[in-house]
C-alpha cells in the first residue's frame, strides 16, 4: 500500500511508466502526510485541505480533444464539443509526458466508476500531485478489499501532469492546457491544469461513450430514493436547484451528479460529491455545509484566513466556482449501495429567467425526449460578463460538454426506458414568475418543494390538468401547498399580452436550437415542441 521505489507501471497500450517513486493506493491519512510534506495545500480549521488551482478555476472545454482512430471514429459526434486530435500528435504528447513523469514522484489510485457490480468500470488515475490522488479517492469507488498491484486490471487510465505545459507548436494543442482522450488506447492525458473537475469529468465522458454501447443510459443528473423504494431523477444545469432539491432529509441520496440507467435500475457512477460551495450556509444546506468542516474534504479555491485557518465560503475573490470534494458515505442520508430501482419520476429542472414556463408541467415521453435534447435554462444578468439581460442556454441532454455520441443516441435510450418502465416525466421551473428577470420574482422555494413532494408522492395523479396552448405540456391546476394562481404563469403577469409576446420569443429560441436535431429526431419528437412551429 506504500511506495514502490523506481516502480514501473504498464499503460493499456503496453508502454511503461517510470518515475522517481510511485505511491499506490494511499489512504487519506497517508495522502494528507504527502500533501503537507510537498506543500501542496493548507490545512483549514476542522481538518479539510484548501487547494488553489491557479489559472484554471474551472474546466477548459475548448482544450478537450478526441483522437480520431478506427475503433471509435464512427460513434463520436465530431464538432465543437468533440474536436479531433491527430494520432501521431497524441503519441508525441504522450512521450513528452512520460519523459516528464520519469523525473517526478507519482501517485496512483486504482478505483471504479459504477456502483452496480455488474457494470463497474475499473479506472487507474495517475497524478503528479498527492492532493489530486486524494481527489480521485474521494470521487470514485473502491474495491471492498485491498488489492495487490497485479490484481487490478484497468479498463481506462487517466494520466494527469498538472505542471506540464503543452506547446501548441509542438503538440498541436490550442494552448498550454490539454485534455486528450484516446478511446482506442483506453488512455486520457490531462496536462497544464490543476482543476480537479477535469479528472472527474474525463471519466464521466468516457462512460458516456462506452455505456450506450451496452444499452445503458449515462445521465448527468442527481438521484434519490424514498422510504418505499421509489427512485427519482433530477436533471438540471447549474443554478436550477439540482443539488438542493435532490438532497432531502426524508429521502436517501443515491448521488448528486452522474448516474447510469441499466436494465436493472439506476446506479451512481461515483463514490463522492464535488459540490459548489460559494455562499453555502448551514441553514439552507446543513449536510453539505458540514462537509466543508471535515477531515478528508478538499476545498478548491476557497478563501482562508492564513492565521486562524478559518474559511470564508462567501468570498468569491478567487472564483465563483469554489468546490468541495468529499465522500458520499459521510452524508447521513446516503444510500449505501449507490443504487436504486427504475425511476418512477424523471424531473427536468430549469431556471427560466424569461418568466414563461409554468412552475410544474407533466410531459409525455415524446415531450420528455424533446426537452431532454433541448436541456434549457437561462443565464441572468451578472452571472457572466456582458450578460445584461436573460440569455437562453441549451445544453443537450443537460450535459452537452460530456456527450461523446450524437445526442439522439441518449434521447432514444431515455425514451425507450421511460416507456418500458412507465416513468412519469416532469418539467419544474425554479426560475421567474410574474414577469421576466428584473420585473418578476423568483419562484417560491417552499412552493417548489411542495410540488416536488406532491409529484413524488403521487398526489398529482388525478388532479385536473390544462394543456399549455404554446408548449403543449399538461399544467396541473391544483397542487397541495401551492396557491392555484401560482400554477398558471400567464395569470401571474400584470399584462397577459406581454406574457404572450415573451412566450413566443422563448418558443422561437427553442425552435432555433432544435434545428440541430430535427432531421435525426422521430417525427413525434420533433413535433413535441412549441405548437406554433409544428
Amino acid at each position: 500500500m506504500l511506495h514502490h521505489p523506481n516502480s514501473n507501471f504498464e499503460l493499456p497500450a503496453g508502454q511503461e511508466i517510470q518515475a522517481k517513486k510511485i505511491y499506490r493506493n494511499l489512504t487519506p491519512p497517508l495522502l494528507y502526510e504527502e500533501v503537507i510534506r510537498r506543500g501542496e495545500a493548507l490545512t483549514a480549521d476542522h481538518g479539510p485541505l484548501v487547494i488553489y488551482t491557479g489559472k484554471c478555476t474551472g474546466r477548459s472545454p475548448n482544450d478537450k480533444f478526441f483522437v480520431r482512430e478506427p475503433s471509435s471514429q464512427d460513434q463520436v459526434c465530431w464538432g465543437p464539443v468533440n474536436k479531433p486530435f491527430d494520432a501521431d500528435q497524441f503519441e508525441r504528447l504522450k512521450a513528452r509526458i512520460l519523459d516528464y513523469f520519469s523525473r517526478k514522484e507519482l501517485f496512483i489510485q486504482d478505483c471504479y466508476g459504477g456502483a452496480d457490480p455488474a457494470y463497474r468500470f475499473p479506472a487507474r488515475i495517475i497524478t503528479d500531485t498527492a492532493w489530486q490522488s486524494l481527489f480521485a479517492y474521494n470521487m470514485f469507488r473502491h474495491a471492498d478489499e485491498p488489492q495487490s498491484a497485479g490484481e487490478f486490471a484497468p479498463e481506462f487510465t487517466v494520466m494527469v501532469a498538472c505542471d506540464f505545459e503543452a506547446d501548441p507548436a509542438v503538440d498541436g494543442t490550442r494552448s498550454d492546457v490539454v485534455i486528450a482522450i484516446h478511446l482506442g488506447q483506453k488512455l486520457a492525458l490531462i496536462a497544464g491544469t490543476r482543476y480537479g473537475g477535469e479528472i472527474k469529468k474525463t471519466v464521466f465522458t468516457v462512460l458516456n461513450y462506452l455505456f450506450p454501447l451496452q444499452g445503458i443510459l449515462p445521465m448527468h443528473c442527481a438521484a434519490n430514493i424514498g422510504a418505499g423504494g421509489d427512485t427519482a431523477l433530477f436533471f438540471g444545469l447549474s443554478g436550477t436547484g439540482k443539488t438542493t432539491l435532490s438532497t432531502d432529509p426524508r429521502r436517501r441520496l443515491i448521488g448528486d451528479d452522474e448516474h447510469g440507467w441499466s436494465d436493472t435500475g439506476v446506479f451512481n457512477f461515483e463514490g463522492g460529491c464535488y459540490a459548489k460551495v460559494i455562499r453555502l450556509s448551514a441553514a439552507d444546506e446543513p449536510e453539505i455545509f458540514a462537509m466543508t468542516r471535515r477531515f478528508g474534504t478538499i476545498l478548491e479555491n476557497v478563501v482562508i484566513d492564513f492565521e486562524t485557518r478559518q474559511i470564508d465560503l462567501a468570498d468569491d475573490t478567487i472564483t465563483e466556482n469554489t468546490r468541495a470534494s468529499y465522500l458520499l458515505s459521510q452524508l447521513s442520508n446516503y444510500e449505501p449501495t449507490g443504487m436504486g430501482g427504475h425511476p418512477q419520476n424523471v424531473i427536468f429542472l430549469t431556471a427560466d429567467a424569461f418568466g414563461v414556463l409554468p412552475p410544474l408541467a407533466r410531459l409525455t415521453p415524446e415531450q420528455a425526449m424533446y426537452h431532454f435534447l433541448s436541456g434549457y435554462t437561462a443565464k441572468i444578468a451578472g452571472t457572466e460578463k456582458r450578460v445584461k439581460e436573460p440569455q437562453a442556454t441549451f445544453s443537450a441532454c443537460f450535459g452537452g460538454p460530456f456527450m461523446v455520441q450524437h445526442p439522439m443516441v441518449y434521447a432514444r435510450l431515455l425514451g425507450e426506458k421511460v416507456r418500458r418502465h412507465g416513468s412519469r416525466c416532469w418539467l419544474v421551473n425554479t426560475g421567474w414568475t410574474g414577469g421576466a428577470y428584473g420585473v418578476g420574482q423568483r419562484m417560491n422555494i417552499a412552493h417548489t418543494r411542495a410540488m416536488i413532494d406532491a409529484l413524488l408522492s403521487g398526489a398529482l395523479a388525478d388532479v385536473p390538468c390544462q394543456p399549455d396552448p404554446l408548449f403543449g405540456f399538461l399544467v396541473p391546476q391544483a397542487c397541495p401547498g401551492v396557491p392555484a394562481a401560482a400554477l398558471n404563469p400567464r395569470l401571474t403577469w400584470p399584462d397577459p399580452a406581454a406574457y404572450d409576446d415573451q412566450a413566443r420569443k422563448l418558443a422561437a429560441l427553442f425552435e432555433e436550437n432544435f434545428k440541430a436535431y430535427r432531421d435525426a429526431a422521430p417525427p413525434e419528437v420533433a413535433q413535441a415542441g412549441p405548437s406554433c412551429y409544428r
